[in-house]
């Protein structure tokens, strides 16, 4: 494997990106030089005790094919896949071995011998997981790296040994500039005018000040308030609130 490039520049990019999507594709390119050609990341601070939350407040991230990404994230199926529950419940990094230790210390349920013969159909077969460490018991944030086509698990292993470390700061680093950034899906995004009302209300205001403020009437400024929530599918406009700010969608600077 030709020895991948110094991490410091590839860092200052990343920390200057301005998108997501920019972040997203100076991260695949990194990834790929330590031979992880697909990446899958996941993130949600809407996390319950028994689920990740509503699938529509994910950010999923990913290079794997569109019609695997269908099976077995779409549907519904990751949620029963080992390294995503050992994701769940960790901190840190885990080799994909884990998955051969579980097969050997128990019979795989239905379920799981399905993802695991869904992953085999992709060449899905070696990698790394890291599950990372958020501030809220709500969040929870991981990626599953893996290797090219052909690379066994004692290769990813002992590559790991050699680099894991850097490895796993730029992806901590990684996570922590997309969760800066506004994730809401083109369908979910506020208007200025919504983040705006959200924003005074936020802030304390009330209904009159706000009208006042943005130079509406009352009832628009309603209108604007409904809006939103409907757009962030939440019943109050405190919930609406609260969902902006973990999305990133207001009190942020003009880009």
């Amino acid at each position: 494997m030709k020895p991948p490039s110094p991490i410091i520049p590839h860092l200052e990019r990343v920390i200057e990106a301005e998108t997501i999507e920019e972040i997203w594709s100076l991260h695949l390119a990194k990834m790929a030089e330590y031979g992880f050609d697909r990446l899958l990341y996941g993130f949600t601070r809407f996390r319950t005790s028994t689920s990740f939350g509503n699938a529509d407040d994910l950010l999923v991230l990913s290079n794997h094919d569109e019609r695997y990404l269908d099976l077995f994230v779409r549907s519904g199926l990751f949620n029963h896949a080992p390294m995503v529950n050992w994701a769940a419940a960790n901190e840190g990094t885990c080799s994909w071995r884990l998955i051969d230790e579980v097969a050997a210390s128990r019979e795989l349920s239905d379920i799981e011998k399905q993802i695991v013969d869904l992953n085999f159909r992709y060449d899905i077969r070696a990698g790394y997981s890291i599950s990372f460490r958020d501030v809220s018991v709500r969040a929870k944030g991981a990626i599953g790296l893996c290797a090219r086509p052909g690379m066994r698990q004692f290769e990813v292993d002992s590559m790991w040994e050699e680099f894991g470390s850097e490895i796993a700061i730029i992806n901590n680093i990684t996570h922590l500039r997309i969760t800066a950034m506004p994730f809401a899906s083109s369908r979910r995004a506020l208007t200025p005018r919504q983040r705006e009302a959200l924003e005074w209300v936020g802030d304390g205001k009330t209904m009159q000040d706000i009208a006042t403020i943005m130079g509406l009437t009352p009832a628009t400024v309603e209108k604007h308030l409904r809006l939103a929530r409907e757009a962030l599918d939440v019943e109050t406009t405190a919930q609406a609130v609260l969902k902006a700010s973990f999305q990133n969608q207001i009190f942020m600077l003009p880009e």
